[in-house]
């Protein structure tokens, strides 16, 4: 894919077509002076596991790797807090409500919507949940399943940073 540069033809202040590359991050409005750097998207990913050690997996409804497993998680919108968008997609996708939450490392991320390359920095959190009864699959999750922390395969997440992600906390006490 080309870089997403390569789709913003004009300038989002004035409109010129004078909207070159800058450098590897950013590009300028020649005719007005505007900057605009291309920044990672916030997202966020939840680890949940339970009594049992064995880690909350959902399986994608929709695309992009639709029907691979994957973690809880999304995208932060604009004004809220990170731990509001944990809160907030981990509600949205397993009606589970998190008692607490702490963060566990970072992966960047190319994401791709739509044919269009979204960079993100993929957030994990760890998520302490003490009443499951109420889980029930939703949103862009076909199904939820819990299978034990050792058996998780990273081959089966069909994103990136999950797939690292689930390397990286196979190695980790958490």
């Amino acid at each position: 894919m080309n870089h997403p540069f390569s789709l913003f033809k004009f300038c989002p202040k004035c409109g010129s077509e004078e909207f070159n590359v800058n450098n590897k991050e950013s590009k300028k409005c020649n005719s007005c002076g505007f900057v605009y750097y291309f920044n990672s998207s916030a997202s966020i990913v939840a680890v949940i596991e339970n009594s049992k050690d064995e880690v909350l997996v959902a399986r994608r409804a929709k695309d992009p790797a639709k029907g691979t497993l994957d973690l809880p998680g999304g995208f932060a919108a604009m004004h809220e807090t990170i731990e509001e968008t944990v809160r907030r997609e981990v509600l949205e996708e397993t009606r589970l409500e998190i008692n607490s939450l702490q963060y566990i490392f970072s992966i960047p991320n190319i994401y791709v919507y739509s044919g269009f390359e979204v960079h993100t920095m993929d957030l994990f959190f760890e998520c302490k949940i003490d009443d499951f009864s109420n889980m029930k699959a939703q949103d862009d999750v076909l199904e939820l399943l819990f299978i034990p922390k050792a058996e998780l395969n990273p081959d089966n997440f069909g994103l990136m940073s999950i797939k690292k992600g689930v390397e990286k906390l196979q190695t980790l006490t958490i």
